[in-house]
């Protein structure tokens, strides 16, 4: 059971406030300040510093919120699961879930139903977000790990890749040919030496085209945006930019040849199969990025994570 000290730090630190803290607890925002002098004094280290009005976490504060978010996070879980065996419920505590969009609707239907299947008293809550997101739930404890697509702390959260997946860059068959781009890939029947070759389509031949993008924060757009940059190029760059915070809706918007978009192939394979979207992928821009499964460091439930995602691992691979 974690000391009431503990828990009033770490209110603190999602709250970012003595006073809001304190009526979040139902306590007083003197007893809120004395809780941090307790530990401040127990760790030597000045835990949070004024900035005007803003209260603002040191260094040494988020090294301890770490720790404690993660300790507090498993105590919730042993508790709930403690009270479910000494009570004999028959339901299993669910296991909440995050995944980012693309992972959250092209790539759970493909895993989630067999795994239901072959564990019948599993009960899953799945959260579908950007990583961003994703991430501050983790922190915050309402979820338990996460498939992301895009970067995060390593020294707060654990991880094991899950897949290592292409990302394509796509538009609407129209659209690729009124602007002399051809298909990366090309299906040429005429006899000679080239028959069958890829068209070498170049980054340069996409920067006049209107780029879709999706919302600030999500993996897919923070990719793209770090591979642009290391060519000193941005989304500025491209015709005109979209931004989209809907896989659906983006390609879609594709599909009715508004723009080009960037997205992780396995999201687009029906439109491609169905030509309703053509790859488009440059040959000197070919980007590939792993999903990854994370949770908080140090979790004691990481055998369990782990075991979880080798079972996806084997659905996926069929």
């Amino acid at each position: 059971m974690l000391d009431p000290r503990t828990l009033t730090f770490l209110e603190v630190c999602r709250c970012g406030s003595f006073t809001t803290a304190a009526s979040h607890l139902h306590i007083t925002q003197p007893a809120v300040s004395q809780h941090i002098r307790a530990l401040e004094r127990h760790y030597q280290a000045r835990l949070f510093e004024k900035r005007g009005r803003a209260t603002v976490i040191t260094p040494a504060g988020r090294l301890l919120y770490q720790a404690l978010a993660r300790i507090a996070n498993d105590e919730q879980r042993l508790q709930a699961e403690t009270r479910e065996l000494a009570s004999g419920a028959a339901d299993l505590q669910p296991v909440r879930l995050g995944a980012t969009r693309t992972i959250g609707d092209y790539v759970m239907p493909c895993v989630l139903p067999a795994y239901l299947a072959a564990h019948p008293e599993a009960h899953f809550l799945l959260t579908v977000g950007n990583t961003q997101g994703l991430l501050q739930a983790l922190e915050a404890g309402s979820i338990d790990f996460a498939l992301v697509e895009g970067s995060f702390d390593h020294s707060s959260f654990a991880s094991e890749p899950f897949s290592h997946e292409p990302i394509a860059a796509v538009c609407a068959p129209a659209l690729a040919a009124g602007h002399d781009i051809a298909p990366t890939q090309t299906a040429d029947h005429s006899p000679g030496p080239d028959r069958g070759k890829a068209t070498q389509t170049q980054l340069a031949d996409l920067l006049a085209l209107p780029l879709i993008l999706r919302e600030e924060g999500s993996g897919t757009r923070e990719i793209l945006e770090r591979h642009l940059a290391t060519r000193e190029l941005s989304p500025a760059d491209f015709a005109r930019t979209v931004e989209i915070g809907s896989v659906a809706a983006l390609k879609a918007c594709a599909e009715a040849g508004l723009g080009a978009t960037f997205l992780y192939r396995v999201a687009v394979e029906r439109e491609l199969a169905a030509g309703t979207l053509v790859d488009i992928t440059p040959a000197d821009f070919a980007l590939t990025h792993d999903f990854t499964l994370i949770w908080q460091a140090g979790s004691l439930y990481a055998p369990r994570y782990r075991a979880i995602l080798r079972e996806w691992q084997e659905l996926l691979a069929g």
